[in-house]
């Protein structure tokens, strides 16, 4: 499936990246790389990562990458995914 990476998740990340190096520059494209490429990586199979728990649909997933869910819509019909959300998990006691 093509992966497409939509505004709203390049904007998050980019938020996310610029807060790293603020005080890591280095760790910032180390951490912006390896995101990139944990999402290439649901293309085969897109259906492997969990349902979200933020919406009631099959189709939209959510890939968890250290302390942050990637969340996706696979659009099946379409041969398309799109990348749209970058949440830092929160810690639960």
């Amino acid at each position: 499936m093509k992966i497409k990476i939509l505004l709203s998740f390049s904007l998050k990340l980019a938020d996310q990246v610029e807060f790293i190096a603020r005080d890591k520059p280095i760790a910032a494209k180390t951490f912006k790389r390896e995101v990139l490429n944990s999402i290439k990586g649901i293309g085969d199979m897109p259906f492997k990562n969990r349902k979200s728990i933020y919406f009631e649909d099959e189709n939209i997933r959510e890939l968890i990458f250290k302390a942050y869910k990637i969340i996706y819509r696979i659009k099946s019909d379409k041969n398309i995914i799109e990348v749209f959300g970058f949440i830092k998990q929160e810690k639960t006691l």
